[in-house]
């Protein structure tokens, strides 16, 4: 018998923490033809999502699919990320979070720090992920 994946559990964990915190949880996201996201919105076939409450409503996070509504511009769409697409969750303010693997069955995860995002005014926009210097968005595991 094959065990269920411990990494919905960690998404829902980390997601309550960042919000009892009053830290704005995030999660970022490999697109495939699976993800129901705004495709203007991915870069390098990736996207951040703010899954914070007052960016989103009936959200979802279930075992198989994390499921919410979100405002684009000012319209409301339905987004839908299958659970083995999400590459990390972190909290915006400070990084603190936990990235995982998307590629291979095992979806191993490691504690991560991204560099804090600095404040910003709040808009219906997802957020650009933290750039380091030269390029695409990358987090940092330590072990």
């Amino acid at each position: 018998m094959e065990l269920p994946s411990t990494k919905p559990y960690l998404l829902r964990a980390l997601w309550e923490w960042c919000c009892d915190s009053g830290f704005t949880p995030h999660i970022a996201v490999e697109v495939d033809e699976r993800t129901r996201v705004p495709r203007e919105f991915v870069r390098e076939g990736q996207i951040v999502l703010n899954l914070g409450p007052s960016a989103t409503n009936k959200l979802q996070i279930g075992n198989e699919y994390v499921e919410f509504q979100a405002r684009f511009g000012g319209v409301a769409r339905e987004l839908s990320v299958p659970i083995d697409r999400i590459s990390a969750i972190y909290a915006r303010e400070n990084g603190a979070g936990m990235a995982f693997e998307v590629d291979g069955d095992e979806a191993m995860a490691d504690e991560v720090f991204v560099e804090p995002v600095e404040s910003e005014a709040v808009s219906d926009e997802p957020p650009e992920p933290p750039r380091p210097e030269g390029g695409r968005p990358k987090l940092q595991r330590i072990k």
